[in-house]
C-alpha cells in the first residue's frame, strides 16, 4: 500500500493545502495524475466547490482531481481511480455516504492492490479500523462505525495538547483514555497540525516539524518524531 495520511490540510496564514504540498508532489510524482476525489465530508459547502478548491491548488505541481460525485457509478470509477484522494470535514457524514453507496470495500480492496490513498482530517480518520477518535460532532448515523481499515491503529487528526484557556472540558488526551479503556490493545496516535504519515513499500515514516503522541492503555502517553521507528504501529 501507499498511504499519505495528513492530519489537516491548511496551517493558519497559509494557502488551502499550501505545507503538504511538496509532498503531495512526492507522493503522487511529476507524471500528472487524475485523482478520484470524494468529497463526502463537505457539510456547508458543495462537492462541486471542494473539488474546484482541490484542484485550484494541486494545479500548481501538476495534479487534478475528479469528484467522485460526477460518476453514475461510484465504485467503476473507484475500481478505474489512478489514485484516491479524501477530503477532510464531518467523518460522521462522510461515513455515512461510503457507507450508503458501499464503497468501502471497493476502496480497501483498489488501495490494498497498490493505488495511492492520500487523506487530510476526517480523510485520515477513516484510513483506520473506525471513526471513533474523530473530534466531529455526530450530526448522522453513519450506518455503522467500521471504515477502511487500511491502518490497524487509531489516527486523532488536529490533536491537542491542551484545552484552550477558559475551556473547562475533558483534554484531548482524557477523551483519548476514554477510548482506550473501552479498546484496549488498540494504539491510538495523536497527530498535530502540520504532521502527516507516509507508508510506502510497508514503511510507516513521519513528516512534519512536530512530534506525535502514542498512546496505549496501561503506558504512559509518549512523543515520537520523525526517523523514529514506527512499525510497531503495523502490528495487528
Amino acid at each position: 500500500m501507499r498511504l499519505l495520511l495528513l492530519s489537516n490540510s491548511t496551517m493558519p496564514g497559509e494557502a488551502y493545502l499550501g505545507y503538504p504540498k511538496k509532498e503531495i508532489l512526492n507522493f503522487l510524482g511529476d507524471k500528472p495524475v487524475n485523482a478520484l476525489f470524494i468529497p463526502f465530508a463537505a457539510v456547508t459547502f458543495s462537492f462541486d466547490e471542494y473539488e474546484q478548491k482541490v484542484n485550484d491548488s494541486l494545479q500548481e505541481i501538476g495534479h487534478k482531481v475528479v469528484g467522485i460525485h460526477r460518476f453514475d457509478d461510484p465504485v467503476k470509477a473507484v475500481e478505474e481511480a489512478e489514485a484516491i484522494v479524501v477530503g477532510g470535514g464531518n467523518t460522521w457524514q462522510l461515513v455515512r455516504m461510503l457507507h450508503d453507496q458501499d464503497l468501502m470495500e471497493p476502496i480497501r480492496k483498489k488501495v490494498k492492490a497498490g493505488t495511492p490513498y492520500m487523506g487530510w482530517s476526517a480523510g485520515s480518520n477513516v484510513a483506520c479500523p473506525t471513526l471513533r477518535t474523530t473530534n466531529d460532532m455526530p450530526i448522522i448515523d453513519p450506518k455503522g462505525f467500521n471504515t477502511l481499515n487500511l491502518v490497524p491503529f487509531q489516527i486523532n487528526p488536529h490533536y491537542l495538547d491542551a484545552n484552550p484557556e477558559g475551556h473547562g472540558g475533558e483534554t484531548r488526551e482524557q477523551r483519548i483514555s476514554e477510548f482506550l479503556e473501552i479498546n484496549p490493545g488498540t494504539y491510538v496516535v495523536g497527530l498535530r497540525e502540520g504532521t502527516m504519515f507516509k507508508l510506502e513499500e510497508g514503511a510507516l515514516s513521519l513528516i512534519g516539524d512536530r512530534t506525535t503522541r502514542i498512546f496505549l492503555k496501561g503506558k504512559t502517553p509518549y512523543e515520537l518524531q520523525v526517523g523514529d521507528d514506527f512499525s510497531f504501529l503495523l502490528n495487528d
